[in-house]
């Protein structure tokens, strides 16, 4: 394996990290950049246990792709009424999970290219509101 494959790795172990560290902090604005610095800290730890400094990089961008990428979602789901324990457990066991499909070579590439436009869905439709059981009552 190459270069490629080790700085992808730290890529998905950052971004595992940075989505498990938004899911404990990710409440407030503020919650948020923590999760982020935190997630790059993990990211860049990773990749110099790793290697060295290009997989630390590596680990750091997918860190921060990682915190910003999964708050909107971590925000939203506390906002209608989900319980901060079990949002943190869940998004945290998606964290590992992201983590462990990056030992998949180019899979942690893929996954620092799809969270964002995820997220930028998720933004895009957070103002709709479904009607739900309600319009079947409109009779």
């Amino acid at each position: 394996m190459g270069d490629w494959y080790w700085i992808g790795l730290c890529v998905g172990i950052g971004l595992g990290c940075g989505i498990a560290v938004a899911g404990l902090a990710a409440r407030a604005r503020a919650g948020v950049f923590l999760a982020a610095l935190a997630g790059a800290g993990l990211g860049l730890a990773a990749g110099f246990g790793i290697d060295n400094w290009d997989e630390a990089v590596g680990g750091a961008a997918g860190g921060l792709i990682g915190a910003f990428g999964v708050a909107e979602l971590v925000r939203g789901t506390l906002r209608r009424g989900g319980t901060a324990g079990a949002t943190a457990l869940l998004v945290g066991a998606g964290g590992l999970l992201a983590a462990a499909l990056a030992l998949v070579p180019g899979v942690g590439y893929a996954e620092a290219a799809v969270l964002p436009l995820l997220a930028a869905r998720l933004r895009r439709r957070a103002g709709e509101r479904h009607a739900g059981l309600r319009i079947l009552a409109r009779d």
